[in-house]
């Protein structure tokens, strides 16, 4: 059973043959060869083959396409006053982007300790009496990174009250 390619460039002596112009361009002054509207459909194996004489060099490259991080939103789904602190559990999520990671740091050196973690879930737990609290979550991927900011003084407590106000 033959194995079948699709060329998408041809060079040789100079001068090249591009069978796919519409969805890719070649720049003979690095070798290169930029893919145009990278779809997901892209993501996939190449070959770059370099014939000498009775001689070919093969390259294979494995191309990765991924949708970029979208906005992350943080949402609260637990809290707790007791003997004046308060726990709160964050999750932040992106809803669209590939592989996403997510860590949670302080720009605030003094609040580091509190808000550094890595993965979606934050179990933060800090005394009432402290104006504020930043947390940032970050939300990236290998092509984009994008972040949000959890402030404990938008929020207020009210007594008697099944959630913070934020």
């Amino acid at each position: 059973d033959p194995q079948r390619k699709l060329i998408l460039l041809k060079y040789s002596n100079g001068s090249y043959t591009n069978y796919m112009q519409e969805q890719n361009r070649f720049h003979k002054l690095d070798f290169s060869l930029e893919i145009l509207n990278t779809s997901r459909q892209d993501g996939q194996l190449y070959e770059y083959i370099v014939s000498k004489g009775p001689e070919e060099k093969v390259w294979q490259l494995q191309l990765d396409v991924y949708e970029p991080v979208s906005d992350p939103s943080i949402q609260i789904l637990s809290w707790a006053l007791a003997n004046g602190s308060c726990t709160v559990t964050l999750n932040c999520t992106a809803e669209r982007g590939d592989n996403i990671s997510y860590s949670w740091g302080s720009w605030d050196t003094s609040t580091s300790g509190l808000c550094s973690h890595d993965g979606s879930l934050l179990n933060l737990s800090y005394p009432l009496q402290n104006t504020s609290i930043t947390c940032t979550c970050t939300a990236s991927n290998p092509v984009s990174s994008r972040v949000v900011n959890f402030s404990s003084s938008e929020c207020s407590y009210e007594q008697g009250g099944k959630s913070p106000i934020c």
